[in-house]
């Protein structure tokens, strides 16, 4: 089965992988490196890649820049066996999964708004998530009627108690080693679906890859906080919890990193500099210690060099400066 083939069917068997991109704008060269990262990890284990459009923020929903990711991994050479599979038409799926957390008194309606959330606390120390300080933990049946007839609820899911060992999630990122976090301590009781009803990123991740089968999870090291709130969603709903890996991040020379939100280099410019794959994934395999030097390399030619143990060695964030371009 090839990039062009529309079948969703996911084989749950082996390593399985997975692109998730955000049709939010075309991939920058931040997403490029991960997806290659993942890509490789994949094919040297002779696994599966499935291929899933996370479009449920109507920010994203736009079936456009959906289909240019897609041409755009076809150009990089970085095929996929399942998908694209959309989040779109699975909003049943994660309706279940809220439910049966509901049912367990798991979760709880939220009413704070976003300058409230903000005021109240300081940032999530990674990923600018703010630290949530219980407001709406323990309204009343009443309070809660009041509140939603002012405005739409969000739905967080309860943490445990500082002190409860199930709150304090340990893992072992296979890149950046061993990693351990305490919900209540380092994010609180958090979203699972937003005011506006969409279904928040934790929450469908998690029901996602489970569903799909996916053994190995790669992706930028800005979301290795992310773990410890996922593993927790799969303990809770029983599922399997895969392996992490989180790739360095590719950095400005004022260590900014690079995003689609500051446009950096993404695939059109890419192209237009570099002219072939071949010569972009050069540079990229080169920047992660892959090949002795940047000649350029085809993706499939790419597979015999990549090593876990070689990504780790070069774990810190990769400067991208005007050399990568000559």
């Amino acid at each position: 089965m090839n990039a062009d083939n529309q079948d969703t069917s996911v084989v749950h068997a082996g390593v399985v992988g997975r692109f998730a991109p955000s049709p939010s704008g075309r991939m920058h060269l931040g997403n490029i490196f991960s997806a290659l990262i993942a890509w490789l990890s994949v094919r040297a284990a002779n696994g599966r890649m499935v291929l899933r459009i996370e479009d449920l923020d109507p920010r994203c929903a736009d079936p456009e820049r959906a289909e240019q990711i897609m041409a755009d991994l076809h150009w990089l050479g970085l095929d996929w066996d399942e998908g694209p599979i959309y989040q779109h038409d699975r909003l049943e799926v994660y309706r279940t999964a809220v439910t049966e957390l509901q049912d367990r008194g798991l979760v709880y309606p939220c009413f704070c708004s976003r300058a409230e959330l903000h005021a109240a606390s300081a940032p999530h120390a990674s990923d600018g998530t703010p630290m949530y300080a219980g407001t709406c933990r323990n309204l009343t049946p009443d309070e809660i009627a009041e509140k939603s007839r002012l405005r739409p609820a969000a739905l967080r899911l309860r943490v445990p108690a500082e002190d409860d060992p199930a709150g304090t999630i340990a893992f072992s990122d296979c890149v950046f080693g061993d990693h351990s976090e305490t919900l209540a301590h380092d994010c609180g009781d958090y979203l699972i679906r937003r005011s506006d009803g969409v279904f928040a990123y934790q929450l469908v991740v998690v029901v996602d890859d489970a569903e799909m089968g996916v053994t190995e999870v790669v992706r930028g090291h800005d979301l290795l906080s992310s773990v410890p709130r996922q593993i927790y969603l799969q303990r809770l709903l029983g599922y399997p919890e895969p392996a992490y890996a989180h790739v360095p991040m590719l950095v400005a020379p004022d260590g900014r990193r690079l995003s689609k939100r500051e446009h950096d280099c993404d695939m059109g410019e890419l192209k237009r500099t570099f002219g072939t794959p071949e010569r972009l994934l050069g540079k990229l395999a080169h920047a992660a210690g892959l090949t002795e030097d940047d000649e350029p390399h085809s993706a499939a030619q790419l597979v015999d060099t990549f090593s876990w143990n070689t990504v780790r060695a070069h774990r810190n964030d990769i400067v991208i400066g005007e050399a990568f371009f000559a």
